[in-house]
């Protein structure tokens, strides 16, 4: 195979037939080659390619090559639609038409027909807006082929009639439902299975691995190769996956269908309506015992407040009542029966999880506006992760550009069972000392002073005027995120932009198609983004990004490190931080031509012994601490644009 790799990507070669000005980058045909030979010989694979490498090429080429099944799994549902829309179509037909490819989603993407016409009816008194949605989707229901919700432009992301025309694991009747043969779920994972490459995204992948969803099968023990690109997300969504979750959302959801069904066809079990929505207020009762403002935290915290845990006590009464009712009922309606079913696995899952003696877990809970979901969440995922690894008999390919903490691989591998795995590790084809500029700047206060909100205001204008917008601020936290762009906006005649304010996408459309212009943002656009050219040409990052002290599942795994010990600070705390560095600095460089500067107003990336740790994780850049050089550097990148 790997000869036939050599040839694919050869200045000659198919590649260069299909894409303009194809070059030939080295570490791309490394990476392809190595992928070629774990697949050939079913061993596991720990790939870091740097920006620029092209790696979704370089696991596409040996896994179309090869004869076997392909699931490739992808960090977000937008990759994985751009993975299979624009890079599998070219690598498949230039290798071999006929290898069958499924695009498969997770179910809350799939229209389902009997929830359609479960909540249609006049008893669900539907708000206008949401009345309105339902129009949409039981229009477009009687011509969709696929029954993929995406379909539908004109419904926004998070739509609220979603929840009402698509199923959950929980109200899902499986093979019991009447439209069951006619499910556009089922139809999905017909073709996934019978497909030679199968396009998944990482939570759909750990929700078929650890949740084994009735009636529709498993996509893992059939494949000859697992792919996952953007690999370094997997350890938090894995022990997401293998732990347990009670929200007080479905749990209502599921009253609220049961509740349904007696009205419509079991007239004559009032009393079962009569409890199904008592419990339901029970459920806001709850949610109202503690702080209106989201938050999380240690569930042990709530359960020994005797508020709250009288009200736990009275909500688990109810549902006792509700089950008791549904004993005498057991048998009259197939559709409440499975609905019944699913009540006593989540009352159950409430007990366990509620369970404060449980060794080896973390119990944490986060609240939203309206809801509150309790957590269980094993503090490591290794020894379950590699036994799956062991038995499939598979190669399994896992590939970022983050993956490592300076040039090791250690702590990925530990927390994923992977051990024994090989691994390489490629720099990027850019030509980083020439294209971009680090710089930590002199004069800085320590991160939490209060002054600190000045200096970055400060630091932002000078940088906004050198390179007249065209700036990233990639913030640790959105209070600082607010302070910061407000000041700025008095401060400058120019358009800020801040998360939040409009959709992610709105505010990247609107970022690249103006050069005048700076976003501030957190979170969720420190990877993920990419911006060519000369749209970007600075990002600064407030500080080194350190997980939240208070999030009680790092507490908890601190602890155990501690129990164990070990080094919380070395072990857990550093890895997370240089990754997640790593992937804000990538937001700089996304192309051979671009130039930029990455400035990190943090300190303690020159004076703390952990220092060289990010340093050498983050590409080989110019260095200096002089921000005049940074506003020169910025001027000529201007001046040559």
């Amino acid at each position: 195979m790997s000869s036939s790799v050599e040839q694919f990507f050869a200045q000659q070669g198919i590649l260069s037939t299909l894409v303009k000005g194809y070059v030939v980058r080295e570490q791309q045909v490394e990476l392809s080659n190595k992928i070629a030979k774990a697949l050939e010989q079913k061993k596991c694979l720990i790939a870091e390619a740097g920006t620029g490498t092209g790696k979704t090429f370089a696991y596409l080429v040996p896994a179309l090559q090869s004869e076997g099944k392909t699931i490739v799994s992808t960090g977000t549902k937008n990759l994985q639609e751009q993975l299979y829309k624009r890079d599998l179509p070219l690598v498949k037909n230039a290798i071999d038409k006929t290898r069958k490819t499924a695009l498969l989603k997770g179910r809350s993407n799939y229209l389902c027909t009997y929830r359609l016409r479960l909540n249609g009816g006049d008893h669900m008194r539907l708000d206008q807006q949401t009345l309105h949605q339902y129009n949409l989707v039981k229009k477009w229901s009687n011509t969709t082929t696929t029954g993929d919700i995406g379909e539908l432009s004109a419904l926004e992301e998070g739509a609220s009639v979603i929840p009402l025309v698509t199923s959950t694991v929980d109200n899902c009747l499986g093979k019991d439902c009447k439209d069951y043969d006619d499910c556009y779920l089922f139809k999905a994972r017909q073709k996934a299975l019978a497909a030679d490459v199968i396009v998944v995204n990482h939570h759909l992948f750990f929700a078929d691995l650890a949740l084994k969803e009735g009636g529709f099968g498993e996509l893992i023990p059939q494949v000859d190769t697992v792919v996952f690109d953007e690999a370094h997300l997997l350890p938090d969504i894995a022990s997401d996956y293998f732990g347990k979750t009670f929200s007080s959302r479905q749990l209502k959801d599921l009253l609220i269908d049961i509740e349904k069904i007696q009205k419509v066809t079991l007239k004559d079990a009032q009393q079962l309506s009569d409890v199904a929505v008592k419990a339901q207020h029970n459920i806001v009762d709850l949610r109202l015992c503690v702080q209106a403002e989201p938050k999380k935290g240690e569930l042990s915290e709530l359960l020994v407040d005797s508020k709250f845990n009288g009200q736990l006590q009275r909500l688990y009464e109810v549902l006792e009542q509700v089950l008791a009712i549904a004993d005498l009922h057991e048998g009259r309606e197939d559709d409440l029966d499975k609905l019944f079913e699913r009540l006593r696995e989540y009352t159950a899952n409430l007990y366990e999880i509620t369970n404060t003696q449980q060794q080896d877990v973390s119990l944490w809970y986060e609240t939203t506006k309206l809801h509150i979901v309790f957590h269980l969440t094993p503090l490591n995922i290794s020894q379950q992760f590699s036994n799956i690894v062991r038995k499939s008999q598979a190669a399994w390919i896992f590939t970022s550009a983050t993956i490592s903490v300076g040039e090791s691989f250690s702590h990925y591998q530990e927390a994923m069972g992977l051990e024994d795995a090989q691994t390489v590790q490629l720099d990027s084809p850019f030509d980083y000392p020439n294209q971009a500029m680090l710089c930590v700047p002199r004069y800085l206060p320590a991160p939490q002073h209060i002054d600190m909100k000045k200096h970055l205001t400060d630091i932002a204008v000078r940088l906004i005027d050198a390179s007249g917008g065209r700036a990233f601020f990639l913030f640790t936290s959105h209070y600082m995120m607010r302070e910061v762009a407000k000041l700025v906006a008095e401060k400058l005649d120019i358009k800020v932009l801040v998360q939040g304010d409009a959709s992610k996408h709105s505010l990247l459309d609107t970022f690249v198609k103006k050069s005048d212009i700076a976003l501030f943002a957190t979170g969720a656009f420190w990877e993920g983004v990419d911006v060519k050219g000369e749209a970007l040409q600075c990002v600064m990052i407030d500080k080194l990004p350190f997980a939240s002290p208070d999030d009680p599942l790092l507490k908890a795994r601190i602890k155990d490190c501690r129990a164990k010990g070990g080094i919380p600070f070395d072990a857990i705390q550093i890895p997370k931080a240089v990754i997640t560095l790593k992937q804000g600095a990538g937001r700089l460089i996304r192309d051979h031509q671009d130039k930029g500067v990455l400035v990190i107003c943090d300190t303690r990336l020159v004076s703390k012994s952990y220092a060289r740790t990010f340093l050498k994780s983050l590409p080989n850049m110019q260095k200096t601490r002089d921000l005049t050089k940074v506003e020169a550097f910025l001027k000529q990148i201007g001046e040559g644009a």
